[in-house]
């Protein structure tokens, strides 16, 4: 089984047939892998490598510069998190030109859509807007996410706002707390250089550093977003590939910054009446990856698929344009759309693919931009009609949008006077044993969607409430597990009464779905900010809540990054494959132990779905024990 999504898998078999090759055929042609690799013993940092160091005792022990094996995964390790780092200081950096922009009068099509949230966030950053205007206002918060980019003369102000006193002495302590986003990364590519940093212990230490710049770049980039776009609220929609409609342009929405998409909704809403003066039935808009995150929870724009399958929705046949931003984008779409004559439009100059066309986003004519790229796909449209069309008649229900705000909104109308403490009490009681939050991505070397499953099932039916962002929320959205029908059918008897509670309190026609969808990749900084809330009420820090993270599928540098400073946040956080550190038993040990006694958080790393639920409710009963609530065994 390559994916337990019954959609793909029926898109798997007309790849077969019309020998179209996908990820999974060019994994299968990959194999055997690099061991030297897979373990993190190679280094190409300079030109006398690549070196390999054996993993036995009667090969090499040391690359040609001397570092060892220690050295060499540590530093391959920490060039992960700049990297994951780097590509989420480029989303918040384009975010904050588009606010400045707009400020400045010079970007017309966007607005801010949240001036509470603009106001929240600049009296967090001490930024005091009384007498500000909006524009004046959010020209100083764009002013503001700016120097967190620079080197700053002490611990960022966004991170300092956002973590605990106690995280902030904690990472102070070791060494970990960055003066800015874009000199931490620098940093690191400096200190991973040959003949520069070659103590490990040094190195893992640099590298939490880093992954702390990278959520203060996740944190400018949600916020950031819900200013101009609006910070989401639950919204319902479907998921799967039979949200495609044959007889209506589809233009499917992927990558990840929604500076663009979120104009393309507003256009296309414009430009129906053009769609059909063409012979369609209207504009179809679907979303793919985190950008389809960002547009279904804002708009409730259908999810077609995510990560690995981004090539299925072109074998339908009746996808009219593909169009991308950035991060996650298989260059292989161009490919496989030629077969079907999906137009495939890059947008981000630093993001082209040789084949595409290419339409350059410009903040100041972004509407334009948009209108263009819907004409490109209405002609793809006029192209296809008349040919056959397989789309799989595969989709789900899916309640989305569940920021901070919106979960707070919804158990205010259990207790407006102090919100929290229904959670609270539910914690307590146990009807809620503690909380996962599910991030990461798909791995074509996992069944797709597998160990999402597998352990949501188990950990549901236990009464853990669960949180999901990203390819994870896509992978719930698929399966039906955002469909507060599925509380019935998964949640334990303690859990299906909370979630029941709150949407009767919310004038609901039943519970909240048992998988609460908090966002793209990105917006894991939500998951951080509601546990923030949870520990200041409680008196405690994070690293004593009932609190875990899975990444049971992950694949990118961001997931690393990310997995990275939800250990810095003091959590428990699983991995659900192998990444390449075997090689050094030192830094093996450090990650999943060591690094326990200073920031409470750890990596546990089991690729077994089944066994790695275990181990985080273990991990979750631990907590609870600490905290003096009773536990429960497995």
């Amino acid at each position: 089984m390559l994916s337990r999504d019954r959609a793909v898998q029926q898109m798997l078999d007309i790849a077969r047939q019309q020998n179209v090759e996908t990820v999974w055929d060019r994994l299968a042609d990959q194999l055997p892998q690099c061991g030297f690799g897979e373990l993190g013993l190679c280094c190409r940092h300079c030109t006398q490598g690549p070196c390999r160091i054996s993993p036995f005792a009667d090969g090499p022990q040391r690359g040609v510069c001397g570092a060892t094996a220690d050295t060499m995964v540590a530093r391959g390790l920490v060039r992960a998190i700049a990297a994951g780092a780097a590509a989420h200081a480029g989303h918040a950096k384009h975010l904050a030109h588009a606010l400045h922009k707009w400020a400045r009068g010079t970007a017309p099509d966007y607005a801010v859509r949240d001036e509470a949230k603009l106001r929240a966030v600049a009296a967090r950053q001490g930024i005091d807007g009384a007498e500000l205007s909006t524009r004046e206002l959010a020209e100083k918060v764009a002013h503001s996410a700016f120097s967190q980019f620079a080197e700053g003369d002490g611990p960022m102000a966004w991170a300092r706002a956002t973590l605990t006193a106690g995280r902030m002495q904690a990472l102070e302590k070791l060494g970990a707390l960055p003066a800015g986003i874009e000199s931490s990364i620098a940093e690191m590519l400096h200190r991973t250089h040959i003949g520069v940093d070659a103590d490990p212990v040094n190195l893992l230490a640099g590298g939490i550093s880093c992954a702390v710049a990278d959520y203060t770049g996740c944190h400018i980039g949600t916020d950031l977003a819900d200013i101009l776009f609006g910070t989401p609220a639950p919204v319902v929609s479907e998921a799967n590939l039979g949200a495609l409609k044959p007889e209506a342009v589809n233009i499917a929405l992927h990558g990840h910054n929604p500076v663009l998409s979120e104009v393309l909704v507003r256009v296309a809403a414009e430009m129906q009446s053009e769609a059909q003066a063409a012979g369609a039935q209207g504009i179809n808009l679907v979303g793919i990856c985190c950008t389809g995150n960002e547009v279904l929870m804002r708009h409730g724009v259908p999810p077609l698929t995510h990560s690995i399958s981004q090539e299925m929705p072109i074998l339908t046949g009746a996808l009219d344009a593909m169009v991308v931003d950035y991060q996650c984008v298989y260059p292989s779409i161009v490919e496989v759309s030629r077969c079907y004559g999906t137009k495939v439009i890059t947008t981000m100059g630093m993001a082209k693919i040789a084949g595409a066309t290419h339409i350059e986003l410009k903040e100041e004519e972004a509407a334009e931009k948009a209108r263009q790229i819907i004409r490109e796909a209405i002609t793809a449209f006029q192209a296809r009609r008349g040919r056959p069309v397989n789309i799989p008649p595969v989709k789900s229900k899916v309640v989305a949008g569940f920021s901070v705000e919106a979960i707070l909104a919804a158990l205010a109308k259990l207790n407006a006077a102090d919100p929290l403490k229904p959670l609270l009490d539910n914690i307590v009681s146990g009807n809620i044993q503690g909380v996962v939050l599910f991030a990461g991505c798909n791995n074509v070397k996992v069944p797709q969607d597998h160990n999402y499953l597998v352990m949501a099932e188990e950990l549901l039916r236990r009464d853990v409430l669960l949180l999901a962002t990203g390819c994870g929320a896509g992978a719930y959205a698929r399966h039906g597990l955002l469909d507060p029908a599925a509380t019935e059918r998964y949640a334990g008897a303690g859990l299906k009464a909370v979630l029941s509670a709150i949407g009767q309190a919310n004038g609901l026609d039943g519970p909240l779905p048992p998988v609460l969808h908090m966002g793209s990749c990105v917006d894991n900084s939500r998951a951080v900010d509601l546990a923030v809330a949870i520990a200041s009420k409680l008196g405690v820090d994070t690293d004593k809540l009932p609190v875990a993270a899975s990444a049971p599928e992950f694949k990118t540098e961001k997931a690393v990054a990310i997995g990275t400073w939800a250990v810095a946040c003091g959590l428990p956080v699983h991995l659900g494959l192998v990444p390449p550190v075997l090689g050094s038993a030192l830094v093996t040990s450090l990650l999943t132990a060591g690094i326990k006694d200073l920031l409470g958080g750890y990596f546990i790393v089991e690729t077994d779905p089944q066994q790695a639920a275990e181990k985080l409710y273990a991990a979750i009963q631990e907590r609870r024990r600490g905290l003096g609530l009773e536990t429960r065994p497995w």
